[in-house]
């Protein structure tokens, strides 16, 4: 697909950006929105752009004795429509800083890749792979979200305003046998992450998570990729682990709490029922951010990190497989300046390499708007591309050791 027929699309789907995300219930912390088409990448190889398979290279695994900070390319990253100057400086400076990178499906930089059954469009997804192949990165894939007709919508069209929605059940071998199309596409790709956040699956009439049928749909794609990949690695539930600031004023608070507030009972029902009822995992997914929902912190910065902390032990108390933190949000407030918000951020990541996380996925390397936020290079659109005062920062979290075992 051509950077012009990508920049149309681009226009026709930008309100969904503003639009913000909703899965039901509202998220904690500053969770972006859709970021719904961006292709990437203005030298794409041909072997890449043919085959999605790219060059071979040398298999690495991301060691679970030590934690590994990475990235998730979302709507704004190394895109077609940059300059090569750009592209080429952004990719450096993720060589040296983003040894883990991930990459979703459809939406967060991608168009739909499978429009009308079994009729795919590879060129946005080949385009970002290409980009995070050439920065050298291991290879992540988040396994979201679903096309069109998968969810009750037309065939051949993309309705961007319904990316959040699941597929219906009768479309869940439909999304496995997606899932299963990209892992054979991307044999260089042995990490899946399935899902994002159960976006479709609230049941607002109950009011809570519907974890049986997430757990329906994820053990389709486990099967479905590990028979055609039985090596890769693939993890799951992708849960927003909430907290709330004063538990006696929310409808489902847990007993895991401290000064920081507790966690919603919710989240951690669908981590409970994901671990007693999925036909297997190599990791566990959580996602979450420091302040309350809807909230401002309830104590200092210093020790609201604690909560990082309890989930964790919480998880580990239930299962040795390594944890992954698939988006992670420290900041204590909006409009922080770059001294606060480095040093949040490092106090966060040392708290939870310390409880044992195994990957933590920032949001986003590219800085959007004013400020440097938690990302890695200046706007890619403008030129000039420069590292962000928060990169060297992260430097200690950025180099993984080859060929580790990848379970505990």
């Amino acid at each position: 697909m051509s950077a012009r027929c990508l920049r149309l699309a681009l226009v026709l789907v930008v309100v969904v950006v503003a639009a913000g995300c909703s899965s039901g219930e509202p998220l904690s912390g500053p969770i972006s929105g859709p970021d719904v088409t961006r292709s990437s990448s203005s030298t794409v190889s041909a072997s890449a752009a043919g085959s999605g398979a790219g060059p071979s290279t040398t298999r690495r695994t991301i060691p679970v004795d030590k934690m590994t900070v990475g990235w998730t390319h979302t709507q704004y990253s190394i895109d077609p429509d940059n300059s090569a100057a750009a592209n080429d400086a952004a990719i450096d400076i993720l060589r040296d800083l983003a040894p883990v990178q991930n990459q979703h499906i459809m939406g967060f930089g991608t168009l739909n890749p499978e429009p009308s059954k079994g009729s795919y469009d590879w060129a946005s997804l080949d385009y970002r792979m290409d980009a995070i192949r050439r920065s050298g990165a291991i290879p992540v894939i988040t396994l979201c979200c679903a096309p069109d007709w998968m969810k009750g919508g037309k065939s051949g069209a993309t309705d961007w305003t319904r990316l959040e929605t699941a597929p219906l059940p009768e479309h869940y071998d439909d999304f496995a046998n997606l899932a299963a199309e990209v892992a054979k596409r991307y044999p260089d790709v042995d990490y899946f992450l399935v899902w994002n956040e159960l976006k479709g699956f609230f049941d607002n009439a109950k009011n809570r998570w519907q974890y049986e049928q997430y757990v329906e749909l994820y053990n389709k794609v486990y099967d479905a990729v590990k028979h055609v990949r039985p090596t890769a690695h693939i993890g799951g539930p992708y849960v927003v682990v909430d907290t709330v600031a004063d538990p006696t004023n929310t409808s489902h608070p847990s007993q895991l709490s401290g000064p920081w507030g507790a966690f919603d009972q919710r989240p951690l029902d669908v981590i409970d029922y994901f671990l007693d009822h999925a036909k297997g995992a190599d990791f566990v997914v959580i996602d979450g951010g420091l302040r309350p929902k809807n909230a401002a912190l309830t104590t200092d910065a210093t020790r609201a990190v604690d909560k990082f902390a309890a989930i964790q032990d919480w998880i580990r108390e239930r299962t040795d497989l390594p944890i992954w933190w698939a988006e992670f949000y420290p900041q204590p407030q909006d409009n922080m300046n770059d001294t606060t918000l480095i040093s949040s951020t490092l106090r966060a990541l040392d708290t939870v390499a310390a409880h044992g996380a195994t990957v933590v996925l920032l949001w986003g390397p590219n800085c959007i708007g004013t400020t440097t936020a938690l990302c890695l290079f200046s706007d890619t659109r403008k030129g000039n591309v420069t590292q962000s005062p928060l990169a060297k920062s992260l430097a200690k979290w950025q180099t993984p050791t080859t060929n580790t075992p990848t379970t505990r």
